[in-house]
């Protein structure tokens, strides 16, 4: 599985890049002088330039979790406190849920592909659709992507093991088993990180393309979106990479973000930023123009 993933070398690079073409797509766009050709450049730049701060996010996550891994004994005893105190609340315990899976083999390498590509991979989609679609929307969504990923690395500074490093308590790692880790040998001098279970990521981000698509999309089709996180919250819980902590505070993480964000913006409807955004692209044209 580790030919699905990117190094934070490559991921950084691959940023770089992106930003590079951006600036230079966006400097030829301010040469041509009909408006028509200026704005398919900038939204080419544009389009370059969000891709490479995506990328360099997912570099910066990676590189965090590189960082954390410090102190294993006391992720491991965090775990285990998390578990612990869990069942004290009455929470389903997530070792039953793995156990249920364990004797069908095809359900589980599905579930570890799942884990390894579509948090990812779902979210890249979504914002590419909201920015050449529904461009008004994109930055609310991309400001949230941002804000909740990096309070949620912040928080990864603390190391937290993941179930599935609790044998002793019935988890087993289902995606070494076969061979499907994303977590094995170093890559480029770098071990994919193992101590950020806490708050899940990948809760947070299907959560945020769910509440996207439904928002923005119109027709029926569009509450299939639920589903994702349903599955994605079963798969990291089935595959032992996350406890239901942690998703619950990556969920509080994101609706603090949502809060602060609608106050920040004064409740403004989509059509106001869509025109505060149009003029002040006519306002560069003309100045380029000039």
């Amino acid at each position: 599985m580790q030919n699905l993933t990117l190094t934070w070398q490559t991921s950084a690079a691959a940023s770089a890049a992106l930003y590079g073409a951006a600036f230079t797509v966006g400097r030829a766009a301010a040469r041509r002088a009909g408006a028509g050709e200026w704005r398919r450049g900038r939204v080419a730049a544009d389009v370059l330039r969000e891709a490479g701060t995506l990328l360099a996010l997912f570099a910066l996550w990676q590189v965090v979790g590189h960082l954390s891994l410090v102190g294993t004994d006391h992720a491991l005893d965090r775990a285990d406190w998390i578990h612990r105190t869990e069942a004290d609340f009455g929470l389903p315990d997530e070792a039953s849920w793995q156990r249920a899976v364990v004797g069908h083999p095809w359900l589980v390498r599905a579930a570890n592909y799942y884990y390894a590509t579509m948090h990812f991979g779902v979210m890249l989609v979504v914002l590419l659709w909201l920015f050449l679609r529904h461009r008004q929307r994109y930055a609310w969504v991309r400001t949230t992507v941002v804000a909740t990923t990096a309070v949620c690395l912040l928080i990864q500074f603390i190391p937290v093991a993941p179930p599935r490093m609790l044998p002793a308590n019935g988890f087993v790692d289902l995606a070494a088993q076969y061979g499907q880790s994303v977590y094995g040998n170093a890559v480029a001098g770098v071990v994919a990180d193992q101590l950020s279970a806490m708050p899940s990521v990948h809760v947070a981000w299907c959560v945020i393309t769910a509440v996207a698509v439904i928002a923005v999309a119109r027709g029926p089709w569009r509450w299939l979106m639920v589903l994702h996180p349903l599955v994605t919250v079963w798969v990291v819980v089935v595959t032992a990479n996350h406890f239901w902590a942690d998703g619950l505070v990556a969920l509080a993480i994101l609706l603090t973000v949502y809060l602060l964000q609608a106050v920040a913006s004064g409740w403004r409807r989509p059509e106001e930023d869509e025109a505060v955004a149009a003029g002040a692209e006519e306002r560069e044209h003309s100045a380029v123009q000039g």
